[in-house]
């Protein structure tokens, strides 16, 4: 193996998006820590095609709306990093977990909202915050945002207004993290067929024309349009993008 292999952690890495990410960042040679909520069986999975690509991985239990678990949290990264890695750092962190909760501006509760900003501003913001301790100068972070920051379909303001949060986290990070040559940058994908909010744009199939009909290239996402653009932002060919905002949408709403 070659020396000094960088290390990206994918949250949210055990299914959907956060699997594809995975297996497309070990497949720039970077060894991966994966994190699930529940899950185990299927991060073990994922953990197993990673190795069978010749890098190292390991899967840790994470819930990201539990701030309180996170120095928990880090401290078996720590461990996993010295027993697995055999060092004390890694260099990328992709803030990727997550759940699509579809109501109307109106109709949604104060208890999903709760939900929503745990998960979606409240865990990365403080999860990010926790690895500093532990991230390598001159890494990266990838914040995943949605095309729906820029464009709307009703039944998902509270989600949105989540991600348009972390939009503007995402630059302030990069400001006041360049000083230790860490990037950070926004991957937002358009609209995809994964089980992500029950399946929805992959199931229905009046949802998924629809979707394609208002897309450039005339088709919905596939989970393989979205990894290797996160995988491209930790190789040395993206060291110059910091700061910006990559939707992946294959031009939703133009």
């Amino acid at each position: 193996m070659a020396v000094n292999t960088k290390i990206a952690l994918v949250t949210g890495g055990s299914r959907g998006l956060g699997k594809n990410m995975a297996i497309a960042i070990a497949k720039k040679g970077i060894d991966i820590i994966i994190t699930y909520n529940s899950k185990r069986d299927e991060a073990e999975t994922v953990v197993k095609e990673i190795e069978n690509l010749g890098q190292k991985a390991v899967a840790i239990q994470l819930n990201v709306t539990d701030s309180g678990s996170f120095d928990t949290f880090f401290e078996s990264v720590s461990t996993a990093l010295k027993n697995v890695f055999n060092t004390n750092k890694f260099d990328f962190l992709v803030n990727n977990a997550g759940i699509g909760i579809h109501n109307s501006f109106a109709a949604t509760s104060e208890a999903e909202f709760d939900q929503l900003t745990n998960i979606h501003f409240k865990g990365p913001f403080f999860l990010t915050q926790k690895a500093l301790n532990v991230l390598n100068d001159g890494g990266g972070i990838i914040n995943i945002s949605t095309g729906l920051a820029r464009f709307s379909f009703p039944g998902y303001a509270a989600y949105a207004a989540m991600k348009g949060a972390i939009e503007t986290l995402t630059k302030y990070q990069a400001k006041e993290l360049g000083e230790r040559k860490i990037k950070v940058n926004v991957v937002a994908p358009g609209a995809i067929e994964t089980d992500f909010g029950g399946g929805l744009v992959r199931d229905n199939d009046q949802v998924n024309q629809q979707i394609a009909s208002l897309t450039a290239l005339g088709r919905v996402g596939l989970p393989d349009d979205i990894g290797g653009v996160v995988a491209f932002l930790c190789t040395e060919e993206a060291r110059w993008v910091n700061a910006q905002r990559i939707e992946v949408s294959g031009g939703m709403m133009l």
